[in-house]
């Protein structure tokens, strides 16, 4: 490259008179490279074109500075050398930094690989937990089966007697005591089609048959205070003058002295909120356990194990009667609470008392009233435990429970026959549309359950099979 330069310059030094010119390259005093240019005319303006000079200096100045750059280059590379030793040196050093990023990509993929070889241990050793796992739920699910068959692979006596001694009411009741025992019912299609008259709302016919269906619910009206979140509302199937069986009635059960009963013509002024007249109880009363039947309310005055019956005419308590162990209070109540230990019934048999004693061990016993004096006229005793069960409810004599209070697609799973003295499992879909289910009542003239869900009053169709 220096080469071409020295002869650039000889040209121009050529240019002027056309005599000779002379470039020399010598070190200074400080050790850097100098070039001298010189010519035969001892001023620069001797040459024929005296415009030229100011050009010819100005452009020598740059070729200076363009040497000087280069021979600094030069020094920097180590040396002097030719032009292909600096292309030859650069290639070497991208080379270089070419092959260590190589290196740092494949150490990088080896560390990767590293991370995945120690994943996939951890999934290994999560898949062998789970396979553990398996084996021990497979394991427990054979030995619960074991122990619920004989050795033959027949079912346990269902009769068998009951642990002798004194069990405490917040003990878990053993296996052997529970409804999981019954014989599940198998209800054909067929059965279910053959529906009687009396299956349907406001029929007149008194037969009587089994549940098989329960409609969505239909909303007749709401309340409008939190004291109306869970409360009782109700027709007499039987009313006496001057009440009809279109008079309604409601008691809103949020409260520690409710006493107010609230009267009206018709459902329609239910759901519109005005009723016709407030009657104020002589006593309060426990929870929404309340019936309307024959001219009278009945109802578990409030922290007593009695029933008491308060008639709508004369507006007074006619009768009380206690129900010998009855739990009250809190002790056996349905699964949503509420004090639900005393809940009574009417069905197209009469009047009933659903309750729980410490010598049942918290089962649902059945008790049939006398609706002028409450006197019991007979027990039955089920294999249920109440606090089990949401809700319950009695349709020509048959009590059916409801598996929960608060689930959208809840069971009538229950059922429990006093004609026969035998229980079933069932599973006849129930809608909780309002997921807070706190009273659930028949009515044997509609052939509806009457049932309150979270602040609303609801109805539900139901179906009964032929006997």
């Amino acid at each position: 490259m220096l080469g071409a330069w020295l002869v650039l310059l000889g040209g121009l030094a050529l240019g002027c008179r056309g005599e000779r010119a002379f470039l020399t390259r010598a070190d200074d005093s400080t050790g850097r490279c100098t070039y001298s240019f010189t010519v035969a005319s001892p001023v620069e303006a001797a040459c024929p074109n005296a415009g030229g000079g100011p050009e010819l200096r100005a452009e020598l100045a740059s070729l200076a500075a363009r040497l000087s750059r280069l021979e600094s280059r030069e020094r920097g590379a180590g040396g002097s050398g030719p032009r292909g030793v600096e292309v030859g040196g650069a290639r070497d050093s991208q080379q270089a930094a070419s092959a260590g990023g190589l290196e740092d990509a494949y150490s990088e993929l080896l560390r990767a690989k590293s991370r995945l070889e120690e994943e996939k241990g951890r999934l290994e050793l999560e898949n062998a937990e789970l396979r553990r796992r398996l084996e021990s739920s497979a394991q427990e699910i054979a030995r619960l089966r074991a122990t619920r068959c004989s050795p033959g692979g027949e079912e346990p006596d269902r009769e068998a007697p009951r642990v002798p001694g004194k069990a405490s009411r917040w003990n878990p009741q053993p296996l052997t005591y529970q409804e999981l025992q019954s014989e599940r019912t198998e209800i054909p299609a067929s059965r279910m089609l053959e529906e009687t008259a009396l299956s349907r709302p406001g029929t007149e016919d008194s037969g009587c048959g089994e549940l098989v269906w329960v409609g969505e619910p239909v909303v007749f009206g709401r309340a409008d205070s939190i004291a109306g979140k869970y409360g009782v509302w109700m027709k007499d199937p039987e009313p006496v003058s001057p009440f009809t069986r279109e008079t309604t009635w409601r008691v809103d059960t949020v409260g520690t002295e409710v006493r107010q009963l609230f009267q009206y013509e018709a459902a329609e002024q239910l759901a519109q909120g005005y009723p016709a007249k407030v009657h104020i109880l002589p006593r309060p009363l426990e929870s929404n356990g309340a019936v309307i039947y024959r001219g009278g309310l009945f109802f578990q005055p409030r922290r007593s194990h009695a029933v008491a019956r308060y008639d709508l005419r004369t507006e007074a308590i006619t009768a009380e009667k206690e129900i010998p162990g009855a739990g009250y209070h809190g002790q056996y109540p349905y699964a949503w609470g509420g004090y639900t230990d005393i809940d009574l019934a009417v069905d197209e048999t009469g009047l009933w008392v659903i309750y729980s004693t410490e010598k049942a061990r918290g089962a649902i016993i059945l008790s049939k009233l006398d609706p002028e004096t409450l006197e019991i006229r007979q027990t039955w005793e089920t294999n249920i435990r109440k606090r089990g069960v949401a809700n319950s409810f009695i349709i020509c004599g048959t009590l059916y429970t409801i598996s929960s209070y608060s689930a959208p697609n809840a069971t009538i799973n229950f059922a429990y026959n006093t004609t026969t003295g035998t229980s079933r499992a069932l599973s006849i879909p129930f809608e909780n549309r309002f997921r807070y289910l706190s009273m659930v009542d028949y009515n044997p003239t509609e052939r509806q359950l009457f049932a309150w869900d979270s602040f609303n009053m609801v109805t539900y169709p139901v179906r009964l099979s032929q006997v």
